[in-house]
């Protein structure tokens, strides 16, 4: 029997729910000095014959998200965040004048945590040792760095604005004003060997970060080099790379928690675990995503993709271009599209806490992936096994609604979702992806 019609068996026309899931922050900030020839996040390269400060509505971005989110608080009312993501784009491109007046117009309208985890992305690109210690005394308290190589070579083939010793300096600064730091790095890169990964992960552990994300290089739709392939690694060499990329961090002590983010013992980072988990988040700025829990339903939302229709939107009050509610069909899929990217995998008991549905609606594909060594058998727990995790995308399908369940949702190594505009897929999660980022 279907995932539909199990649920349907069961008359279950709305999920109940007795508590809502914790409830994150993500603001995007859409703007980068240059588009990456492998990116596909909403990001938009500034163009302009003066400086980049003329050419960045500023004052004016921070206005329209302030306003985003009052317009936003019918739907959070009574809740508390955990934690506020800052992602792009590049949101380092902001002043921290910026970011200051922004955090402050946050914690006067919702209730944030005392201890919230507030991130935010940048590029060493755009370092400047007191702008990021600027941010630190707006309130951020965890910065994760695009670095993606200490190599200058892979640096230029990757299209970024930065070189290898812009991001050891930028690394540098940012634990000794943050600690809580995460160094994102991309492997099977153009022309990459094992030994080029293992001495990018040695440049990477002698900054002794707690947290480290690591992405293979996919080539994207709607990217140039997925217009101008590049030659990369092929599969018995990426996956070579991969072997001594988690070798080595799991030797350095880094617990391999999630696809693809390692952190040392403690400094998971909090607002992605709550996206794995399948909580709460709103997303405000544009082509920001959310998904929102209430009583008896699930609902998606995404703002207007383009910054200037986006600022346009929100003087008019309508921010939000699409929202649907999640078809009782596609919650399940959509909860283990995500959980199972945790090493660890989640309790059994978290699929009814976050979805509002009995664990009996994947009673099948529970059994068939078990069957196929890809799920662990302990009953009270949903992870992945080794296998599992190698071969993520054919686990993740086995949950697909049968409407659904010739479609392809991602690849062993990063985190693609269906096609859909309102579909949870990386963009919030992405790089520490921001999804994880």
């Amino acid at each position: 029997m279907s995932v539909i019609a199990t649920i349907e068996a069961g008359s279950l026309l709305r999920p109940s729910f007795t508590a809502l899931p914790p409830l994150a922050l993500y603001v995007h900030v859409p703007w980068c000095l240059r588009k990456c020839p492998y990116c596909d996040f909403n990001s938009h390269e500034l163009r302009a014959a003066g400086s980049v400060q003329d050419a960045l509505p500023e004052d004016a971005y921070v206005d329209a998200l302030i306003a985003d989110l009052e317009r936003a608080l019918p739907s959070i009312w009574g809740r508390i965040v955990g934690s506020v993501f800052i992602g792009g784009g590049t949101p380092s491109l902001l002043s921290a004048a910026a970011i200051d007046r922004f955090l402050g117009a946050v914690r006067a309208r919702v209730s944030v945590r005392p201890d919230a985890e507030i991130t935010l992305e940048a590029n060493p690109g755009t370092f400047e040792r007191a702008r990021f210690a600027g941010y630190f005394a707006a309130g951020v308290n965890r910065l994760s760095l695009g670095v993606q190589s200490f190599d200058d070579r892979f640096l230029k083939v990757l299209g970024r604005v930065h070189g290898a010793d812009e991001a050891r300096r930028a690394a540098e600064s940012a634990l000794m004003i943050f600690g809580n730091v995460n160094l994102d790095l991309m492997y099977a890169l153009p022309g990459q060997m094992p030994d080029d990964a293992a001495r990018d992960v040695s440049s990477a552990l002698s900054f002794a970060p707690p947290h480290l994300s690591f992405y293979q290089l996919t080539l994207e739709p709607n990217t140039l080099f997925h217009r101008h392939p590049p030659s990369l690694p092929d599969d018995e060499t990426a996956a070579d790379i991969e072997d001594e990329v988690q070798a080595m961090l799991g030797r350095a002590g880094y617990g391999h928690y999630e696809t693809s983010a390692h952190a040392k013992p403690g400094w998971q980072c909090r607002h992605n675990v709550n996206y794995w988990r399948f909580g709460d988040y709103l997303g405000i700025g544009a082509g920001a995503h959310s998904k929102l829990s209430f009583p008896d339903r699930v609902m998606r939302e995404i703002r207007w993709k383009q910054p200037k229709r986006y600022l346009e939107a929100v003087t008019q009050g309508t921010p939000v271009q699409e929202s649907v509610e999640v078809s009782r069909g596609d919650l399940p899929f959509e909860f283990m599209l995500n959980a199972l990217r945790l090493t660890a995998g989640v309790p059994a008991s978290l699929f009814v806490e976050r979805t509002g549905l009995p664990l009996s609606v994947i009673a099948q594909p529970i059994a068939e992936a078990t069957r196929k060594g890809l799920l662990d058998p302990d009953p009270a727990l949903l992870a992945p096994t080794l296998l599992g995790r190698r071969f993520l995308n054919d686990l993740q399908e086995l949950f697909l609604p049968e409407k659904a369940a010739s479609q392809k949702v991602g690849s062993d190594s990063t985190f693609v979702a269906r096609d859909s505009a309102l579909s949870p897929a990386r963009m919030q999660v992405g790089s520490d992806p921001t999804f994880p980022r």
